[in-house]
């Protein structure tokens, strides 16, 4: 069945693979991106070429997801434009690498804002209608760094995952009443297919990140960056990722899973999160709240 479906950060990397991926796979598909008539025009000439050429749906939408203004305006294009959101995928992140103590309270805050609070944004403009609907999908890309092996350097963005993740529990819960499915997808790194460290932000204090540079962790921030890149198998392939959700998309209503791993370096996240998501469960069991591990079917 042709859903309609909206991807946050959908110019490049995940969002895009996933995008082209979904509308092959006969979707409607809405890659959201900022500034379309900007820095992104050409990404937006790229994606209806796509269109064109594969004679599938693949629209691009403005959205900025700073902005609830923004985000608002991209919703109700989709709906009037489509009639319905069937499936949301959250994917819009950013990557910031260098030593914690460097980054300002302010960029933990943007991180934060970029990775945590736009779905907040997302979510509030598009549950309406989900619940209108009485049924649809959340699909949430994590970071296996929230579960797994976390390697120094990383902390902003490992933190922002971690947040993003925890927020995805909760909502898939509150969300399982209103007939409204939740799905965990948690790749791990890959060194190719993603804008990760060819556009992750630097240190505001560059003055402390020299003095790491210059003392005991001198040129660890390449180590840790070589150090992926031997772990990360040479054929992992982004794309992966991509159809990956195609799959979650396309299974029956009730039958998703909650978690999904993308995982080409194993580090550990599927072993973590398992234990993690059954303690969660058990306690669920405990409160007599169970009945919130599986969306109810109201159509």
């Amino acid at each position: 069945m042709n859903k309609v479906i909206l991807i946050t950060g959908a110019s490049s990397g995940f969002g895009r693979l996933t995008a082209e991926a979904l509308v092959k796979a006969g979707h409607t598909v809405y890659a959201s991106m900022r500034e379309t008539a900007g820095r992104n025009a050409t990404q937006v000439k790229e994606i209806a070429a796509f269109s064109k050429a594969k004679g599938v749906d693949l629209r691009t939408v403005e959205l900025d997801v700073l902005s609830q203004d923004s985000v608002d305006a991209a919703v109700e294009r989709v709906v009037a434009d489509s009639g319905r959101i069937d499936v949301i995928i959250h994917n819009a992140g950013h990557m910031v690498f260098g030593p914690a103590e460097a980054f300002t309270p302010e960029q933990y805050a943007q991180l934060y804002d970029v990775n945590v609070l736009s779905t907040q944004r997302v979510n509030r403009a598009v549950l309406p209608h989900m619940r209108r609907q009485q049924q649809g999908l959340v699909v949430w890309v994590s970071s296996s760094s929230s579960a797994g092996g976390t390697p120094p350097y990383l902390a902003p963005y490992f933190a922002a995952k971690a947040a993003m993740d925890a927020v995805a529990v909760q909502y898939a819960r509150e969300l399982s009443r209103w007939g409204i499915e939740t799905s965990i997808v948690v790749p791990g790194a890959f060194t190719g297919g993603t804008n990760h460290f060819s556009h992750s932000g630097r240190p505001a204090d560059a003055a402390r990140a020299a003095e790491y540079e210059a003392g005991p962790y001198a040129g660890f921030g390449e180590q840790v960056q070589k150090a992926f890149a031997e772990i990360v198998p040479p054929d992992a392939d982004a794309g992966a990722v991509a159809e990956a959700i195609v799959d979650v998309v396309a299974a029956p209503f009730g039958k998703r899973p909650f978690r999904v791993h993308i995982d080409p370096t194993e580090d550990g996240a599927d072993v973590g999160f398992a234990v993690l998501d059954r303690v969660r469960a058990e306690m669920l069991h405990r409160v007599g709240l169970s009945d919130l591990l599986k969306p109810r079917v109201l159509k």
